[in-house]
């Protein structure tokens, strides 16, 4: 597939997750009835098809989820002028933001119902400088272990054309959920 076909495709299903999206509650919490008995993956399912609100962070940083699965989550982004270092290129807190939501997300469709999880480390190494000449950038988490304490995920955000811009690491606590009430 070349470059230009790539983005096409990535485009495309960009428009159909925020036409689901739009569609549904917004940004947003979910409320407990809306999860209760749920597992992480359920819940991401949920908030895909537009059932249950999405994190207000996707909105604030211009980027949506794309596609879940078990241990796995891809994001996709758009860098933007507004994410600009004072350097012009952009900033590493956008990089860092985008993959920790993939990891964390592909973490948390291992979740069982009543089960959460949180960071506990989380290391972005950035390997390409990144400007809004870019279109889009999609960063996919993939967890390496998921047990009753900890659990592992890579990830790697990289664009169209397969370039690597940065690749990241995190360790999450896993533990029972209090319920909200």
């Amino acid at each position: 597939m070349t470059q230009n076909n790539a983005l096409e495709n990535w485009l495309a299903e960009e428009r159909e997750v925020m036409a689901r999206l739009d569609a549904g509650p917004g940004p947003g919490v979910a409320r407990p009835e809306q999860i209760a008995g749920k597992t992480g993956l359920e819940m991401m399912e949920a908030m895909l098809r537009g059932d249950i609100p999405y994190a207000a962070i996707a909105k604030t940083l211009d980027f949506t989820l794309m596609s879940v699965a078990p241990g796995r989550a891809v994001f996709q982004g758009t860098p933007l002028a507004q994410h600009l270092n004072p350097l012009g290129t952009i900033h590493g807190g956008w990089f860092a933001t985008l993959l920790d939501s993939a990891l964390g997300c592909a973490v948390h469709t291992m979740m069982p119902p009543g089960r959460g999880y949180t960071t506990a480390e989380l290391g972005v190494n950035l390997v390409k400088a990144l400007t809004p000449k870019v279109p889009r950038v999609r960063a996919e988490g993939k967890v390496i272990h998921c047990g009753r304490q900890l659990a592992t995920a890579e990830a790697r955000l990289v664009g169209a054309d397969g370039t690597l811009y940065a690749h990241a690491t995190t360790t999450c606590l896993v533990f029972e959920m209090a319920s909200r009430g």
